[in-house]
This record gives structure tokens, sequence and C-alpha cells, in this order.
């Protein structure tokens, strides 16, 4: 019998005498505790390092002409496309590690430790999604700086910082998904594959990549509502410049019922895992 079998589910009355200055306290140092892991463990930066670099480079070299040639330009009007657009595809991708992570330490007997602790049980799951933030930033940072290698040119610095904090709370919000899955999940390669289920038609599916004016109509539904369009295009609108209030509201909105939504959901599964 697993040792997560073994673990008792937590009474939530005992995690509501925590007061919210020992959550904050408790939540600091599981922080820290994940960034020391980071640290033995390196490896597990490869995706928030490499992952900017080889996309961007990838679709500026390699679609960037034709498409920037369907937009009216060339390879530098592509990038002044894809650029902030990618933005968005990067908040999705790093949400997805913290449902495999959040497995692996159930699997490894951590989250049984943790759940015997008295301390707040939700400061293990803010806990894991603000060292995901913390990676999502250094993914955002290091893309941005490829793109402006490659040609991108920032025209509104006050939009780009906005563009970050609206990327962050999608991610958040999409990270509170993961983890669910990765409480109700058996094993971590289940969690990827039901992330890149989910990742693909919502990527491919949307303005992130390519303008969806000749998809089909069906599909350019399908992208209207598609939240990775719409925070796609926010950015492309305050970093560029265009119309962004629409798109920002919108993702605000996904973004908030999101969270919502799955944020007690995740946090009750993990407090009544067996």
């Amino acid at each position: 019998m697993s040792a997560t079998t073994l673990a008792p589910p937590l009474r939530p009355e005992a995690d509501a005498r925590i007061g919210l200055r020992s959550h904050i306290r408790h939540t600091g140092a599981l922080v820290r505790r994940n960034l020391l892991w980071i640290r033995q463990d390196p490896e597990s930066m490869f995706d928030a390092v490499m992952m900017p670099i080889v996309f961007t480079l990838l679709f500026v070299y390699v679609f960037g002409g034709s498409i920037g040639q369907a937009l009216g330009g060339g390879k530098d009007q592509y990038v002044q496309y894809v650029v902030p657009g990618m933005m968005a595809m990067m908040s999705m991708n790093i949400a997805m590690a913290v449902g495999t992570g959040f497995n692996q330490d159930f699997q490894n007997g951590i989250m049984d430790r943790f759940r015997t602790l008295p301390i707040g049980q939700g400061s293990v799951l803010f806990a894991k999604i603000v060292v995901e933030l913390m990676r999502l930033l250094i993914a955002t940072t290091i893309m941005m700086i490829v793109g402006v290698l490659v040609g991108f040119d920032i025209t509104d610095w006050g939009g780009l910082f906005a563009s970050v904090g609206l990327s962050a709370m999608f991610g958040t919000s999409i990270m509170w998904i993961f983890l669910v899955l990765g409480v109700t999940m058996k094993s971590a390669q289940s969690v990827q594959a039901m992330g890149f289920l989910v990742l693909f038609p919502l990527q491919f599916g949307s303005s992130v990549f390519a303008p969806t004016q000749s998809m089909p109509g069906w599909l350019q539904a399908f992208t209207d509502y598609n939240p990775l369009s719409t925070l796609a295009d926010s950015a492309r609108g305050l970093m560029v410049g265009g119309p962004a209030a629409h798109a920002v509201w919108v993702t605000v909105i996904w973004s908030a019922a999101l969270t919502l939504v799955m944020a007690p959901v995740a946090i009750h599964k993990f407090r009544t895992k067996n």
C-alpha cells in the first residue's frame, strides 16, 4: 500500500485555526524549500530557460517569412506579431509544470509529510504557485531578450510591464487547473499527457502564432472565446500599439473566473486526498 493511501484526510477546521500571518510565514518557508530543490536540481529549469529561446527562434525563422507576408510585411512584421503572442504561450506551458511537480511530490511521499505538519495546508499550494510565477518571469524575460535580439521593437515599456502582469495573472489561474490535475491524476505522465491535450488546441486554435482571419468560421468562433487569443491580443495592443481594452477585460474576467472556480477545488482536493 502506498504512502499516499495511508495518509489520513486533513480536517479543514484545523487549517482554519491558523492565522494569516502564520499562513504567510509557512508559504515563505515552503517557497524557500522549493527554491532549494531547484538549486539542487538545475535541470528542472531547462523548460523555463530553453523553451523561450527555441520557440522564439523556431517561429521567427521558420514561419516568419511566409506569415509575415500575409501580414503585409516580412519577418520583421511577424516578429512584432508573434513575440507578444508567445507571452500567452509561456504562461500556459509553465503552468503545466506545477501539476507534474505537485503529482511527483505526492508519489514521493513529500506531501504526506506536509499534510501531517501543523501548517496552513493552503500554503503548500500557494508556495508552488509563487515558485512557478518566478519561473514564468524568468521565461518571459528570456523570451523578451531573444525577441529584441531578433528585431522586436518595444514601443511602450509601460505596456510591456502591464502585459507581464496580465500574463502572470492568467498563468496563475491556469496553475490552479493543473494543481487539480496533479492531485487527481495517478502519475506525472498522466498530468503531462492531459496537459498537452488541453494546451495544443488552445495554443494553435488562437491568435498566438498567426492571424485568425483565414481560419474556418467555426474555428474563428472558437478563437474569439479562447483566453489565449485575448491574452495575446492584449499583449500586442499594450506593447506594440492598437486596441487592447476589450481584450484586457476579457482576459481579466477569464483569469478571475478560473481562479474563483478552480482554487477552492484544488485546496479541497488536497485536504481530502486519501
